[in-house]
């Protein structure tokens, strides 16, 4: 909480999508609504990150911050009581070895359908295997989001990233035209949905373009600081032998491609406006921030993301909490001032050695 007096600081939210661990998000979501002296100025998300920042807009229009804070319980619960069927949620037994020796199991909180779910990946097609193109969480977002007060909302500005499956271009969704389908597109894996149609485009799930998509954050911000909420590791150590493991690296590395592209950009265009290179004020030098998790969340392994368990998805929230927490904590003071990624040491590297013309 503020103290009385304290300055506010705005912020851009970037939400990247990752289905279940989506719940991390929300912890660290409930975390900065808790804190006073943060004020949210534009979501910007995909998938999982797409439905938590459409809640949070909804729920903040009607019942502040606390509202938010409540209505994004409410939907985690609705998506683990619209997922009680699934064979993906975890025995008592591995329930109890999350509980007790916390994430760092790893792949002993996935589950035995592992194996038939790899399986069904490569070899079936959800107009086969779901022709009725059923999807609960669209039940979950009819029932608990008001979209016409998302439509209407203008103290939070919303993207929420779509892939066109025919162009393979990035198509963004605002708060004008937001409804529960546009969520659904960004939200649509095409191993497990059929494409979401929307104005004749069909669409499938925004992160493979942009998880989570920065380009709308830049044009006249209200916020120069861009918080990113980070689920899926950009690097992990060692060479996948195993079928499975290397499929989940292919994978992070997919949905990780369009964010890396984007904070290269970023980091180009910062360092030609420090070299006044750039005309200063015709372009934004853009504050990069990520609260991230890696100890906990790299170890889960890619089933991870479909477990539906409220105990599992109470344990994401606490970390999240404690990873903002930190953050917050660390580095309030850089928001408006810093950014508190080295985007240079990044990409230092990424370019091999020069060519000298002789």
């Amino acid at each position: 909480m503020a103290a009385k007096g304290a300055a506010v600081k705005r912020i851009n939210l970037a939400l990247q999508g990752g289905g279940a661990l989506g719940a991390y998000t929300w912890g660290v979501l409930d975390r900065v609504l808790e804190d006073d002296r943060l004020e949210i100025a534009a979501i910007s998300g995909a998938s999982a990150g797409a439905m938590n920042g459409v809640v949070l807009c909804d729920a903040l229009v009607e019942g502040g911050k606390s509202g938010a804070r409540a209505a994004l319980r409410a939907f985690w619960g609705g998506i683990a009581r619209a997922g009680a069927a699934s064979p993906f949620r975890q025995s008592p037994l591995q329930a109890m070895m999350l509980s007790t020796l916390g994430p760092l199991v790893g792949e002993a909180i996935t589950t035995p359908w592992t194996w038939w779910w790899n399986t069904v990946l490569e070899a079936s097609s959800p107009y086969d295997s779901n022709p009725l193109n059923l999807n609960p969480v669209g039940d979950v977002l009819d029932d608990l989001v008001d979209f016409e007060r998302v439509r209407r909302c203008t103290s939070v500005r919303l993207f929420v990233a779509a892939t066109n499956v025919e162009t393979g271009r990035v198509r963004i969704f605002t708060n004008p035209e937001m409804t529960a389908r546009h969520v659904l597109a960004s939200a649509c894996l095409p191993q497990i949905f059929q494409a979401v149609e929307i104005d004749g485009a069909h669409y499938w799930d925004g992160g493979y373009m942009g998880n989570p998509p920065l380009f709308p954050l830049f044009d006249k911000p209200a916020s120069r600081d861009i918080m990113i909420v980070q689920i899926n590791p950009i690097e992990r150590p060692g060479v996948p032998k195993a079928a499975g493991d290397i499929a989940a690296r292919v994978n992070e590395i997919t949905f990780n491609a369009s964010l890396l592209r984007e904070l290269h950009a970023i980091e180009f265009v910062g360092r030609l406006l420090d070299q006044n290179v750039l005309e200063q004020g015709r372009y934004n030098k853009m504050l990069i921030h990520v609260v991230s998790d890696d100890a906990a969340l790299s170890p889960l392994g890619a089933v991870a993301k479909l477990n539906t368990d409220l105990g599992f998805f109470e344990q994401l929230f606490r970390i999240g909490r404690l990873a903002a927490d930190r953050w917050i904590n660390d580095h309030f003071d850089d928001l408006g001032a810093r950014s508190t990624v080295d985007l240079r040491e990044m990409f230092q590297g990424d370019v091999g050695p020069r060519f000298t013309a002789r």
